[in-house]
């Protein structure tokens, strides 16, 4: 008897094995498909609840270290420009913590340059360039922010022409890539739904756009709106073909850079070499060295050297730099 137990226990065990696994590969993309789908869904409900719960409807201001010195700064021309830079670059700063740290910056640079070449002039040279160096990283994070919204710009344009396509509205495209697409695309938009939203015009709304980000793809875009809301015409087709200008003058601009990139490196070489070899030449021969620093005509070689150093550099990036 235990002899037909045993197969047949073995037999059902096998069978069942083969019938579960069967039912588990067979149901197993619609579990995950559906996992997915829940967690997306749950994504977007969270997105949207936080957008509820923290847009205000009257837009904040970053208070600074010295709230006198923002309202003093914000009242001029260049405070209100340099205001429009910090917002475009996407920094949570205000105007005088920008003041304060080009101060501190002046001061640093200007002290350390004074004690290594022992000159008047050399401290007010590293002052100046101490005093820049908050506004050049302030200048490369808007320049990065805007190279990163040139990227996402021609996906926003189909989502917008897809949304069209579907039946939507103008303003509903506009409010699909606000929650959509991340910074910098979606927080601008964002913006603009918000105040066509609170009761100013789409033409307006899009002109603000176009001042928060002055690219020429951005006026483009504006511009095609308000000219088919004024003419009519396809609009979504009109988008689709701006995103694929967009996308073939990336393409372009990649090819280009390929081709530039000797030049480029020769560049950083030609930048890198002289202090390289001062600081291999300072172990080699410290004595020949220190005369740069220590003789008055020295300091004045290697002030003449950094400047002539920079200008090459600043020459190099023009000649390679082809504008598409």
């Amino acid at each position: 008897m235990a002899a037909v137990l045993i197969p047949a226990a073995v037999f059902l065990l096998a069978v069942g094995l083969v019938v579960g696994l069967y039912v588990g590969v067979a149901r197993l993309p619609e579990a995950l498909m559906r996992q997915r789908l829940q967690r997306r869904i749950d994504q977007v409900g969270a997105a949207a609840l936080e957008t509820d719960q923290v847009s205000p409807l009257v837009k904040g201001r970053i208070e600074g270290p010295l709230p006198a010195v923002d309202r003093l700064l914000g009242a001029t021309e260049r405070g209100f420009a340099l205001s429009r830079w910090i917002e475009q670059s996407g920094a949570k700063v205000s105007l005088s913590s920008i003041v304060l740290m080009a101060i501190a910056s002046a001061v640093g640079v200007g002290l350390v340059a004074g004690m290594a070449l022992r000159h008047p002039m050399a401290t007010f040279a590293g002052g100046l360039v101490g005093t820049s160096v908050p506004f050049l990283v302030l200048h490369l994070k808007r320049a990065k922010r805007f190279r990163r919204f040139e990227e996402q710009f021609p996906e926003a344009l189909d989502l917008i022409a897809r949304a069209l396509r579907a039946g939507h509205a103008f303003v509903t495209g506009l409010k699909m890539v606000a929650d959509e697409l991340d910074d910098p695309v979606g927080p601008e938009f964002r913006k603009t739904f918000d105040e066509q939203n609170f009761g100013l015009p789409i033409k307006d709304s899009l002109a603000n756009l176009t001042e928060r980000v002055p690219l020429i793809d951005c006026r483009f875009f504006a511009t095609a709106v308000m000219i088919q809301r004024d003419t009519g015409g396809n609009l979504a087709e009109i988008l689709e073909n701006l995103a694929h200008v967009v996308r073939e003058r990336f393409k372009i601009l990649r090819q280009v850079r390929v081709y530039t990139a000797h030049g480029r490196l020769t560049g950083y070489v030609l930048l890198a070499l002289p202090g390289t070899l001062a600081v291999a030449l300072s172990f080699i021969n410290p004595e020949h060295m220190n005369l740069l620093f220590r003789e008055r005509m020295g300091q004045m070689l290697l002030l003449a050297a950094i400047g002539m150093q920079v200008i090459g550099y600043l020459w190099i990036r023009q000649v390679v730099k082809i504008e598409v």
